[in-house]
């Protein structure tokens, strides 16, 4: 049985998809950098912004480029992200079930708050774990262990749901089950290339695993 579900936030229960890259179109724009695509600009995300940065330009030094990005996106925040589809309606069923939740992302926690309470999800967080709260970002364990050290539940009764391959690969290096869901950007096929345990359709594809059923991944 499940007793703790943890949640990416960028393209798991928050639509930011298009002000993440509208926000790299901009750092690059505004640093003569070549443009890329938003093709070439989805196999990265998900990773530190710093890395990304440096894999779309080629630079050891992207400081500058980082301040250019989140300029832009604390200026566009509100107008371009959304919610998704019942994830306030899953995570008030969770809730009900008594199932501990939080949020693991490589977001600063200034913005995470700020999303999560633009669509009324933070009230569901029993914890936050932002970039600031850990020297290691996914895919290393670091963030995940944190989340269920705050909460003080079993890893093994722990399931990381994720748009991204670093999602699962920071699940399965803490100990706990991974779930990719089918609307991340990266496409359904790719998060099978990581093994995730499960693959959600529908937020609400978690009632049956946090109850026990099986959920083929």
């Amino acid at each position: 049985m499940i007793e703790c579900v943890l949640f990416d936030l960028d393209g798991t229960i928050v639509n930011t998809n298009e002000l993440i890259i509208s926000s790299f179109m901009y750092a690059l724009q505004q640093h003569a950098q070549p443009a890329i695509t938003r093709e070439q600009m989805i196999p990265h995300m998900g990773t530190s912004l710093p890395d990304q940065l440096k894999a779309f330009t080629n630079l050891e030094d992207v400081s500058a480029l980082e301040a250019s990005y989140r300029h832009h996106q604390l200026e566009h925040h509100d107008e371009l992200i959304q919610s998704f589809p019942k994830v306030n309606e899953a995570l008030e069923e969770l809730r009900r079930r008594e199932i501990k939740l939080g949020v693991v992302t490589t977001k600063i926690r200034p913005t995470t708050i700020r999303a999560l309470e633009m669509f009324d999800l933070q009230q569901y967080m029993d914890t936050v774990v932002t970039l600031n709260d850990v020297t290691k970002l996914k895919p290393d364990p670091e963030p995940v262990l944190t989340a269920v050290r705050n909460l003080g539940v079993d890893p093994e009764k722990t399931l990381m749901v994720g748009d991204s391959g670093v999602d699962i690969q920071s699940a399965k290096a803490a100990g706990v089950l991974a779930a990719g869901v089918a609307w991340s950007l990266k496409g359904e096929d790719t998060l099978r290339k990581y093994g995730p345990d499960y693959i959600l359709q529908d937020m609400t594809d978690l009632y049956e695993i946090v109850g026990g059923g099986t959920a083929k991944p």
